[in-house]
């Protein structure tokens, strides 16, 4: 696969032929699953018209997820329905004679809301919380039922000791990626998400809009974006949509990985990007992303503080994550060399974009005055 250099020093990595790609769909039944719980509706999709010009395009339109299922970020599709099919395999039809105590890692979302989960079904958690979350996001965590763990070290070391302590018989995993030997359950939270994507392609038929030229993902450890490569590459399309994958420059696994054909673990450092923080892609996510990614790009926290502004100035919230995705594509689209970038996309001046706003501005307590 080679890679498409840009002229100017932009972290940036293409791979046209993926939208050739093909991969299984993600389960139909999931998001059956979701809508017969107490609180779902599907959450907002909304057109940028200025942000639309701005980047010379037709349409540019977020896909909000500030309110999901009561918490201000998508990851309770993944945790709702992950749980479902743990306590199922437990118990079978019966109730579980003990609670089981639910055990993640998190850099705040993923953990809330297995934590949101646990007190909903009357069971146990307890959530490793590396260095860089902020004290409200594990205050927020706490304030679900769960204990918290402050570990004194990154995200891959929370997961570790996460890991350790779910050895336990009366506890399980619920981890939000993947390794060799731990793989089923990262892939119950991978399908979850696909009720998003479900969600987006009803929403963008009623728009008028057809199917999007280019969706662009804020990326950890890849997770939501297996989760757009399974539905945008699981099923014939028409003018197939490009994918690209956005992550902090203090912590692009998956764009190093993607450079070298291989995954690869980075040392990060501190972003305002919490949730991105991750040094290493989910093992089942990595196929998918080698293969289906179109491309991906690497964004500072300043570019993330000025998506969040502008955002916010057009009634959408989102937390430094959510931002990451208006981010992405302004770097990729705009100055020097992004006519080569849009080629590489295959966007012209008719093509619809959609941004994944993955965050509500709750979800992480940062203020755009303290980033840089």
């Amino acid at each position: 696969m080679p890679e498409i250099a840009s002229p100017r020093s932009l972290p940036w990595f293409a791979h046209p032929a993926a939208r050739t790609w093909t991969c299984d769909p993600a389960p139909t039944r999931v998001r059956d699953f979701h809508a017969a719980l107490p609180g779902y509706a599907p959450t907002p999709l909304l057109e940028l018209p200025h942000v639309a010009d701005e980047l010379g395009v037709a349409r540019v339109l977020v896909k909000d997820e500030s309110s999901r299922l009561g918490l201000p970020a998508f990851k309770a599709l993944g945790a709702s329905w992950a749980v479902h099919r743990i306590l199922a395999e437990r118990t079978g039809d019966r109730a579980p004679a003990e609670p089981v105590t639910l055990v993640t890692a998190t850099d705040g979302n993923h953990g809330r809301a297995v934590a949101r989960t646990a007190r909903l079904l009357g069971q146990r958690a307890r959530v490793f919380v590396p260095e860089g979350v902020h004290p409200a996001a594990a205050t927020a965590i706490a304030a679900e039922g769960a204990r918290v763990v402050r570990v004194a070290g990154p995200y891959d070391e929370a997961v570790r000791r996460a890991a350790a302590e779910a050895a336990a018989p009366d506890a399980v995993l619920v981890q939000d990626t993947a390794w060799p030997g731990y793989e089923r359950i990262p892939g119950w939270i991978v399908e979850g998400y696909s009720t998003l994507f479900a969600e987006l392609d009803a929403q963008l038929a009623t728009a008028g809009a057809g199917p999007a030229g280019l969706v662009a993902v804020p990326v950890g450890v890849g997770s939501l974006a297996q989760a757009a490569v399974t539905h945008y590459r699981g099923r014939p399309a028409k003018g197939a949509t490009a994918l690209l994958a956005v992550e902090p420059e203090a912590a692009a696994c998956v764009l190093e990985s993607l450079r070298r054909r291989e995954p690869v673990s980075v040392a990060t450092g501190e972003t305002t990007m919490a949730g991105l923080n991750c040094q290493t892609p989910s093992s089942i996510a990595w196929p998918c992303l080698r293969d289906g990614l179109d491309a991906a790009v690497a964004i500072t926290d300043a570019d993330s503080a000025r998506a969040a502004r502008d955002l916010a100035a057009l009634g959408v919230s989102c937390g430094p994550c959510g931002a990451a995705s208006l981010a992405g594509v302004r770097a990729a689209l705009t100055g020097e060399g992004a006519e080569a970038r849009r080629t590489a996309l295959g966007l012209g001046s008719h093509s619809s974009l959609v941004l994944l706003s993955t965050e509500g501005a709750d979800a992480n307590p940062h203020l755009p005055e303290h980033r840089s």
